[in-house]
């Protein structure tokens, strides 16, 4: 497939995505026409000239030098910690992992160290529950707490990377973290411990609610929340590179309350429960590109907390570029939601490829009145969708799961915009939009799009007109007789 260079996303300065960004016009003096001239700027391109990519000393550090053993079945997280402690305390550099299987905990990175690993190096996680203690400030579906370590974590941190050929094997499965979604479809069995269960979901959610200071929201052994795989906690400057990533007890790579962050070339295949892809949240100033995700959950999903956490956080997502990744199976290909209540702006989704007899939306933007929040300046160009179950754009403020989700907090979405999108196969709708008569969704465009095999071309509820331009769904022109 060839992939066409984009034109849509070059708009004037004075624009109101522009304006967010801090971007000026541009003026001339020329005195023989005195025109006033404006410089056509690509915000997303802008958005990636402004993110730092850490630079790392050349200094090495191989793993086995510490004592790590390449069997697979010898712990060796001291050696990873003794590893990353001499990089860090020497200025930084690269922490080797060399082709092999190692097994150890959580790994825990520092300032300036790049754990790199090499071709064939296969990098194991306990199943010992217990080995990801003691519990570390992390945050579960939009709720901060103290819990189980991610797999791969570094708190308030500057400049650190995960790059490489190698594989990052959480060993998830249903014997072990996924049994605690309380799914029999992932190993849960009757009567079994569960994340519903009243010491874990509904006690971390009352908490949310009564404004527990997070230091005591002490959850970890005794508890059954899931840790996420890679988390990257108020860290500054963050690469991954090359790497793959499989088995995850819960999201994948959730980078949260940080800045300048690249992914680029990672392969997520993961089919646990709510294994998002990447997911990051409060964070700025994103760049994920030429990666492959095959989830089991939403691909990417940009997300800003829930409910009254996020709105004490209160830290957008914003200035987050996607660009020529391609989806396979998820519930969504770029997904803003459902934890997003201190919002989400300027998104940018271009030259990537979706498809999957089992994803299920292309775009989607998922909220409700409990979490509030907003979502505006999405666009997407320059996208091939082969396959989605359920619709091309879906945009609901009615969401819901296990429980009802109405409040007081009307969400505001607005300016979500689509241009030259090709859709072979659009499931149930072409467009599935669900807003509320408090607050209708705004400015929805689409523009040189065209949706096959869409089962009801659109349904509408609580929205302004949706704009078409050039665009056919079924081969019709939506809007027209």
């Amino acid at each position: 497939m060839k992939i066409k260079t984009p034109g849509f996303l070059k708009v004037v300065c004075a624009s109101l995505v522009l304006t967010s960004l801090g971007i000026q016009s541009c003026k001339t003096n020329n005195k023989e026409d005195k025109k006033d001239i404006v410089e056509a700027v690509d915000p997303a391109d802008k958005i990636i000239q402004s993110i730092t990519i850490p630079v790392f000393p050349d200094k090495t550090f191989n793993i086995t030098d510490f004592g790590a053993v390449a069997d697979g079945t010898t712990l060796s997280t001291d050696a990873f910690e003794k590893a990353i402690a001499a990089c860090h305390e020497e200025g930084g550099g690269k922490v080797i992992v060399p082709s092999g299987k190692f097994l150890t905990g959580p790994i825990h990175l520092k300032s300036n160290v790049n754990l790199h690993t090499e071709a064939g190096a296969v990098i194991l996680f306990s199943k010992n529950t217990e080995d990801y203690l003691p519990v570390v400030h992390t945050s579960y579906e939009g709720v901060e707490l103290m819990n189980y370590s991610p797999l791969i974590y570094a708190y308030e941190q500057k400049n650190i990377a995960v790059t490489g050929k190698g594989t990052f094997d959480g060993q998830a499965d249903k014997t072990n973290w996924w049994p605690w979604c309380g799914s029999t479809r992932y190993g849960y069995t009757e009567g079994g411990p569960h994340q519903r269960n009243e010491q874990n979901l509904p006690r971390l959610r009352k908490m949310n609610e009564e404004g527990t200071p997070v230091a005591e929201r002490i959850f970890g052994e005794g508890h059954h929340l899931r840790p996420t795989f890679f988390e990257p906690f108020e860290c500054e400057n963050v690469l991954v590179q090359g790497v793959t990533f499989t088995n995850a007890p819960f999201w994948v790579m959730h980078p949260i309350k940080s800045n300048n962050v690249t992914v680029d070339g990672v392969t997520v295949s993961s089919h646990g429960p709510n294994n998002d892809g990447c997911d990051p949240e409060y964070a700025r100033n994103v760049h994920i590109k030429n990666c492959v995700f095959d989830t089991g959950d939403d691909c990417i999903a940009i997300k800003s907390g829930r409910n009254n956490d996020g709105r004490r956080v209160n830290i957008p997502s914003e200035n987050i570029v996607v660009e020529g990744c391609e989806m396979k199976d998820g519930h969504g290909g770029v997904v803003m939601g459902s934890e997003i209540s201190a919002g989400v702006r300027n998104v940018y989704v271009r030259n990537c490829i979706m498809d999957s007899p089992n994803l299920d939306r292309a775009i989607r933007i998922k909220t409700n009145t409990l979490r509030g929040g907003f979502v505006e300046n999405v666009f997407v160009n320059n996208v091939e969708v082969g396959q989605v179950k359920e619709a091309t754009l879906k945009i609901n403020t009615h969401y819901a799961i296990y429980e009802a989700q109405e409040g007081e907090y009307i969400p505001v979405i607005k300016n979500i915009h689509l241009k030259d999108v090709t859709v072979k196969n659009s499931g149930k709708f072409g467009v599935l939009i669900r807003g509320r008569k408090e607050a209708k969704i705004q400015n929805v465009t689409l523009e040189n799009v065209t949706i096959d095999k869409a089962e009801t071309i659109m349904s509408v509820e609580d929205s302004e007109p949706v704009k078409f331009v050039n665009t056919t769904i079924n081969g019709e022109k939506p809007g027209e007789k």
